[in-house]
This record gives structure tokens, sequence and C-alpha cells, in this order.
């Protein structure tokens, strides 16, 4: 099978430029549902910063070798009306085209949420844009279900 020959690991420094890749295929994949992205060169995270932080859990899935994905699960404190105190925000969530619909993204998943067991969390979320329907029936297959939709409205001061 072959998602037995897929690993999923801690990142690494060394991974660092393979990341700055698959966080430009973010940008590039969220961009048509967002039109309120700045245009390229454009980033999201503070990798270098995310490896070394011990409330993120930043992983890759390698095969072969050659890294073909990557998420990450951050411990934040949730809302205080909430019945969790903290929950895991993930993020990151990236599979390069040719593995994407073969598991690599539920693998990625899966340890994130072996992970914030581990620290002691019972609550993971996310957000995907409420047009990117890959990513929604992706996420729900791996057991996530829809809970807000955020909404905004572009503005203008000029009369």
């Amino acid at each position: 099978m072959l998602t037995e020959t897929i690993t999923i690991r801690k990142a690494t420094v060394s991974d660092i430029p393979t990341l700055a890749r698959f966080e430009q295929g973010v940008v590039e994949t969220e961009r048509p549902f967002d039109p309120t992205l700045k245009p390229h060169p454009n980033s999201y995270y503070d990798v270098p910063r995310m490896i070394e932080d011990p409330l993120v859990h930043l992983v890759v899935a390698e095969h072969g070798g050659r890294l073909i994905g990557c998420g990450y699960a951050r411990i934040e404190a949730s809302k205080h009306y909430l019945r969790h105190e903290r929950h895991a925000y993930l993020g990151f969530m990236y599979v390069d085209l040719e593995w994407r619909g073969k598991n690599v993204n539920q693998m990625i998943i899966e340890n994130l949420k072996q992970w914030t067991i581990a620290q002691g969390v019972t609550e993971m979320r996310l957000e995907v844009y409420v047009k990117n329907l890959t990513a929604i029936k992706a996420y729900e297959n791996a057991g996530f279900s829809q809970l807000l939709v955020q909404m905004r409205m572009g503005i203008s001061n000029k009369q």
C-alpha cells in the first residue's frame, strides 16, 4: 500500500526551503477565494519560529526522501465562553498536487490529532474558504464538521 511508504515527521530547519515552496502553493490555492490577499509575493507563516515553538507541531509528509506535504497544529487559548480552555488550531495544510487524493492529508491530520491529544487538548479547529469545496470535503472526511461562516464586506471611504 502506498501510504505505508509515507512517513510523517516533525519539520526541521533543513525543510525550510521546501516549506517555503509549499507556503506559496497554499497562497496560490487560496488566492481565487480571497480578493483581499496581497499580490505576490505573499507570506503567511514564520516557519523558523514555528519549528522552535513548543506550542506548535509542524510536520511534513515524506516519501522516498522527498517532502510531499505539511501541516501544523498550534495550541491556542479558547474564548472564555467555550467549554474547552484550549484548542489546537490547524493550518498550513498542503499536499503536492500529484499526491492529492492519496490520504496524505488524512495522515498529517492524524499525526496532528495524536500530538493534540498528548497535549491534553480535546478540540481541534481550522478555517477553510467556503467556496473551497475540495478542502471542505477532505476535512469532513477527516471528521471535521462545519461550525461557522465568517463573512466580510469591503467598504470604501471615497464619497
